[in-house]
């Protein structure tokens, strides 16, 4: 993988991540349009997750301080009660990473792969599609709420349904602020991805695939800013209630996708 590559990708991921368009579906279109291999590049896969967990922690640095404030008061206060819930909507993606991890990877790896990503973005639109719907309440996410939220989460390990879209969607159909619905999108990805980055520095899986620096530094730097532009702009559209633009999107990029590959 060369530096150009490396940027391309980069910024693929940091805008994707947040923007409810699927950055692993994204991914595998740029790789068809550009010719770029990742089969084997892991590490750089793990750097731009976590460049994208960095670009999170900036964005919402005030939220975490004031998290990490009250979990400190060991007592069951609201921040308490907040990253229990975080933890919570995470455990059904760890256990999934877990147990069928070689199974999801082969996902990615079988052979006319732009169908799936084209069928699972036509999915995505649906969901954002049906956001218009959703009628937002005076509530607060509940436990029962974090853990829907976070099955949603784990069936976006699909190449094609977006993360973001799928976690902010079932936020919003079960009735929660569109504001809130955004933040706990946004900060229970941090420990999933963050878990496997901190396993792959462990696993030595960084060091042992020997990418050259610059374009693993090129591919940090791109998600990062990228993913911290998608991130700020991506909290006002859901306020907005502007997700039907991206629906559409996801649609026709959907439509293209199949007939691409077909």
């Amino acid at each position: 993988m060369n530096w150009f590559e490396a940027l391309v990708l980069g910024i693929i991921q940091g805008l994707t991540e947040f923007l409810p368009i699927s950055s692993s579906g994204h991914l595998e279109i740029g790789k068809a349009l550009f010719g770029i291999e990742l089969e084997n590049n892991l590490a750089f896969d793990i750097v731009v997750h976590f460049a994208t967990v960095c670009s999170t922690i900036l964005v919402f640095r005030k939220e975490i301080s004031r998290l990490f404030s009250g979990l400190f008061q060991f007592a069951w206060n609201e921040e308490t009660q907040y990253i229990s819930k975080l933890v919570f909507s995470s455990v059904p993606v760890i256990l999934i990473g877990l147990f069928f991890e070689d199974y999801i990877e082969s996902i990615f790896a079988i052979d006319h792969i732009l169908i799936l990503v084209g069928i699972m973005l036509l999915v995505t639109a649906l969901l954002l599609a049906f956001t218009l719907y959703a009628k937002s309440l005076e509530k607060e996410v509940s436990f029962m709420d974090a853990f829907i939220i976070g099955i949603a989460q784990t069936i976006a390990v699909l190449p094609g349904l977006s993360r973001s879209g799928a976690t902010i969607a079932a936020a919003l159909l079960l009735k929660n602020r569109r504001e809130d619905a955004a933040k706990f999108s946004f900060l229970m990805v941090l420990l999933p991805i963050a878990g496997k980055a901190g396993l792959g520095i462990i696993n030595g899986e960084i060091l042992s695939e020997q990418i050259p620096f610059i374009p693993l530094f090129t591919g940090f730097v791109a998600s990062f800013l990228t993913g911290f532009l998608a991130c700020r702009i991506m909290i006002g559209i859901v306020k907005r209630s502007k997700l039907i633009y991206f629906a559409l999107y996801c649609g026709i990029v959907a439509i293209l996708t199949i007939i691409f590959s077909w």
